[in-house]
């Protein structure tokens, strides 16, 4: 029988390449993000490892850009990912075993379990990253490992630093980086048994440097679920250096890259495009009007002179400055021309393009509550006017929902339940389906329309109710309150089961029967 071999440092090397030439056309476009909107991100070929890269000044004046994208990346950490609040609901898809005490409980401790996992590990630090990332580039991803001892950890990377690949359903399956290593750090990674000699070499004299380590991440074809190392699992993992050296080559269960688009124009694009994209030439027109304001205002201040050929010596243009002249006839020294400069029009201009910046990337909808007057509303009136604000974010969620939360939590409880600690789950539910159900400020902005059409439907029964009580009947009240405290995100537990619920209406029934009971006798004496 042919055992299957260790891949080569060729075959991921192939990987690696096809994918880089996909993203060659979309790294000038990144690259243009770079200087304009994230000066401090992105990582190309030119940029050399621990370089301090400063920040282009003369191409950045105004800061309103970088600020909104700021605002952008703050507000999808706490309306989506917030770390104080829960953000999402393990649920089952069967309704009768979701009424079980048991089992309700299971999935609560599950949840409660996975929360303080992120909350131990450096993910949200990486969220953070990562919506800046995504809001920019329209293209963000993070490796997520296992670890020994927070169990996951995060590796965020940032434009131009990873390419991506995908499958003919257009979801991202393949990963590769370039990245830079001390030969200290390659050797300790990698055992100095498996270095090339002149990596080896310098790792034993103790010398600085960096050298290149290349990491491809990819589906496994040999996969084989009966065989327990790691060349059999569904995803093969290689470190080689650029000459062709394999380092090292593993496997991991799941796809570990949590990588997503903002949106994609078509589904053969592996890439995406977000606000950034489309802010970008509205950036560059509020960076080029700028120049002109201060220009202007220099000149206005400061304008070009003519000065005459009878000037004797230097011309002062310092305040209270002396300049001798031997004429009587033209001015010594005079402006050149005038440059009448009309500010308010001008910071108008300005102030109309940054709106429109900060629109692009919805910093609007996030500083709605501290930027608009609400004085004259009730709480009712300003919490109406946010989820209206929040759900034009609706198509980024679904989007996010599938590339970026649904990959986290599913990875992450896979990794528990290896590490073992996710609790052993009731027998009652062994093999069945659980599912995600997110509970955020924007998730749950995007259910309000079913809180009003329960409130609308309640409101109609009881219109009707005054004409003939029994239509009343037809009302299911429980199937109502299970419905609303769901989409208000309120945990399951909260709910007493269908048997402690039929046992108090039981009991209260028994009481009031006993009461009137009571009553009668007394009337009969």
């Amino acid at each position: 029988m042919n055992q299957h071999k260790t891949p080569t440092a060729d075959k991921f090397r192939q990987q690696y390449d096809s994918m880089k030439a996909d993203a060659q056309e979309w790294q000038k476009t990144w690259k243009e993000l770079s200087r304009y909107i994230a000066p401090t991100r992105g990582f190309f070929d030119t940029d050399q490892a621990n370089d301090g890269r400063k920040i282009d000044h003369r191409t950045l004046i105004d800061s309103d850009p970088l600020l909104a994208v700021e605002v952008l990346s703050a507000g999808m950490v706490s309306g989506l990912t917030n770390p104080s609040r829960s953000w999402f609901e393990l649920t089952l898809s069967d309704g009768n075993l979701m009424k079980q005490s048991g089992v309700r409980n299971w999935l609560y401790e599950v949840r409660r379990r996975m929360e303080e996992v992120f909350s131990r590990s450096n993910l949200y630090h990486a969220l953070h990253g990562f919506y800046q990332e995504i809001s920019v580039f329209g293209t963000a991803a993070f490796l997520l490992e296992e670890d020994f001892e927070r169990v996951i950890s995060c590796r965020t990377f940032t434009a131009g630093e990873y390419v991506l690949g995908c499958n003919e359903k257009g979801q991202i399956n393949s990963f590769g980086r370039e990245f830079f290593m001390t030969p200290a750090q390659i050797a300790e990674k990698f055992g100095k048994e498996n270095l090339p000699l002149q990596i080896r070499r310098a790792a034993e004299e103790n010398r600085n440097g960096w050298f290149k380590v290349i990491h491809v991440i990819m589906p496994n074809e040999n996969t084989d679920a009966s065989k327990s190392d790691n060349l059999h699992m569904p995803y093969l993992s290689g470190y080689f250096t650029p000459e062709g050296k394999l380092l090292k080559c593993g496997g991991y269960h799941e796809f570990p890259v949590i990588a997503a688009r903002w949106e994609v124009k078509n589904s053969s694009d592996i890439y995406g495009r977000g606000p950034g994209w489309k802010a970008l030439g509205d950036v560059k027109m509020l960076q080029k009007m700028q120049k002109t304001k201060l220009i202007a205002l220099d000149k206005n201040t400061n304008p070009p002179m003519m000065v005459s050929s009878n000037v004797q010596g230097e011309v002062n243009l310092l305040p209270g400055g002396l300049t001798r002249y031997n004429g009587t006839t033209d001015a010594a020294v005079k402006p050149a021309y005038q440059v009448p400069v009309d500010l308010n029009a001008l910071e108008a201009s300005i102030d109309k393009v940054k709106r429109t910046i900060q629109g692009q990337f919805f910093a609007d909808v996030f500083l709605m509550l501290s930027a608009q007057n609400f004085t004259n509303m009730t709480a009712t009136e300003v919490a109406e006017r946010h989820q209206e604000k929040m759900l034009v974010l609706g198509p980024v969620l679904e989007r996010l929902k599938n590339e970026l939360l649904d990959p986290l939590i599913e990875r992450t409880f896979a990794v528990m339940n290896r590490r073992g600690v996710i609790p052993l789950a009731p027998s009652e539910i062994q093999g069945a389906d659980v599912k995600i159900q997110y509970v955020s400020m924007i998730a749950q902005a995007q259910k309000q329309g079913g809180m009003a059409a329960i409130h609308q439907g309640i409101a109609f029964a009881a219109s009707l109710a005054q004409g003939n009580a029994e239509v009343l009947d037809k009302v299911d009240f429980d199937a109502a309150l299970e419905e609303g405290l769901d989409l208000l995100g309120v945990p399951p537990v909260m709910l007493r089961s269908q048997e402690d619920t039929q046992k108090i209406r039981q009991q209260r029934a028994e009481a009031q029967a006993l009461l009137a009971a009571q009553a009668a006798q007394q009337t009969v004496k």
